[in-house]
């Protein structure tokens, strides 16, 4: 355990969970989101700080980055990045890291099971006979699921364990990214309309931030029909949300099942009322086993920092 004396100060700017945080203080001195609720103790400390600490969620700003002198390093307990300014770090020279891997299971595990979940109508299953309606007839048909036409809008790691479980239900995947990736087998769609149309399932699972904003809107929507159904495990901001709300009321789309939102933790009640859809509070990577494993790789990597070893899983963009 390091002395109170040699101790790296860190900013932490989102909360974190417990077991991160124990062990955090075992080794450094943490400054927790002061420089959201006491401005003038941040401050005090800014010089100081070399270290940031963020989840998926965290905003760090060029302007906040600016403030820190001495920041060495930015840790994100999470795989999505979108909140940093990564290019504003790495002019400065500060490496960024992340915690890629460790999820990719149990984020392709919810995609499946919100697939199944919406398709197979288990929700209103479940209050259809809580309500005791089963006594006055059965509930009405869902759809099937096996067999059916898989896409992927991404196929980075997540993307490809989802397609992965979905080849076990004997589906037909096929997906649109940026450009081909070499070794996939599946089809490619050049952009999301074409694979939506395609499709009975669209699958959301690519990077957040400004250059997909909004991706998924109403031209897709209109593409993948009255049959089909959305699944968003990415960020809530790639999906046009008003655009989903509208397609759902008017059975533009069957239906949903969503773990992230365009403004969380606050989900439209529009979009809480409606029959169709299936909704999660960002529960992707909410197991104990993997949110462990993502607090050690968070550790893991500032440590290795801080004791002068190579990161383990620097962001490169």
């Amino acid at each position: 355990m390091s002395s109170a004396t040699d101790r790296p100060e860190l900013l932490l700017v989102a909360p974190l969970m417990p077991f991160l945080l124990d062990q955090l203080r075992q080794h450094y001195t943490l400054h927790d989101r002061i420089h959201v609720s006491d401005p003038a103790a941040f401050g005090a400390v800014a010089p100081r700080i070399r270290g940031v600490v963020a989840n998926g969620e965290a905003k760090v700003p060029r302007e906040l980055i600016a403030q820190l002198p001495a920041l060495e390093v930015i840790s994100v307990f999470g795989v999505g990045y979108d909140g940093i300014d990564v290019a504003a770090a790495h002019a400065r020279g500060v490496p960024v890291t992340n915690t890629p891997a460790v999820l990719n299971d149990d984020v392709a595990d919810l995609a499946i099971g919100l697939l199944i979940a919406a398709a197979r109508r288990i929700p209103q299953a479940d209050r259809f006979v809580r309500a005791n309606e089963w006594t006055h007839g059965p509930i009405a048909l869902s759809r099937k699921v096996t067999g059916g036409r898989l896409g992927l809008v991404g196929m980075g790691r997540i993307g490809q364990a989802i397609a992965e479980r979905a080849l076990a239900f004997k589906m037909e995947v096929a997906y649109t990214s940026r450009s081909p990736r070499a070794g996939v087998p599946y089809a490619y769609h050049p952009d999301p309309v074409s694979l939506a149309a395609a499709v009975d399932f669209l699958v959301v699972i690519t990077p957040g931030g400004a250059a997909t904003k909004g991706l998924i809107d109403a031209r897709v929507l209109q593409a993948l029909g009255p049959d089909g159904y959305l699944v968003n495990v990415a960020r809530g901001s790639v999906v046009d949300e008003a655009a989903l709300i509208d397609a759902l009321r008017h059975g533009t789309i069957a239906g949903a099942g969503l773990d992230v939102f365009a403004n969380e933790p606050n989900v439209p009640e529009a979009l809480r009322m409606l029959p169709n859809v299936v909704l999660t509070p960002h529960i992707g990577s909410g197991t104990k086993q993997t949110r462990e494993a993502m607090g050690q790789l968070t550790f893991d990597n500032l440590h290795a920092h801080f004791t002068g070893r190579p990161l383990l899983t620097p962001v490169d963009a």
